[in-house]
């Protein structure tokens, strides 16, 4: 199998947001405050902004392919998280009602 230029960017965008994301740590600060920890969850939120209005004004299709694959790894992220959240419910259940 061909690996296109596109899904290079893909992967690399993925690699990218994934390790940032990992970086910081996806379910608790690594080695960091919590607010120092929100605040840089906001940056990479408004740097992924930025680079989105970039990409539709200039329709660069390499910044586009780029932006498909930090917006899997973003989710890739969410979802480990999410996981995270799911596996502390099942150990230690809430009731709210």
């Amino acid at each position: 199998m061909e690996l296109s230029f596109d899904l290079v960017y893909a992967l690399i965008g993925f690699l990218i947001m994934f390790g940032i994301l990992g970086g910081i740590g996806i379910n608790k600060p690594r080695g960091m405050s919590v607010k120092l920890w929100c605040i840089g969850y906001l940056a990479v939120a408004i740097g992924f902004d930025i680079l989105v209005i970039l990409a539709l004004v200039s329709k660069y299709s390499p910044l586009i392919n780029l932006l498909i694959g930090l917006s899997a790894g973003a989710a890739t992220g969410l979802a480990i998280h999410v996981m995270h959240h799911i596996n502390e419910e099942d150990a230690h259940p809430t009731f709210m009602g």
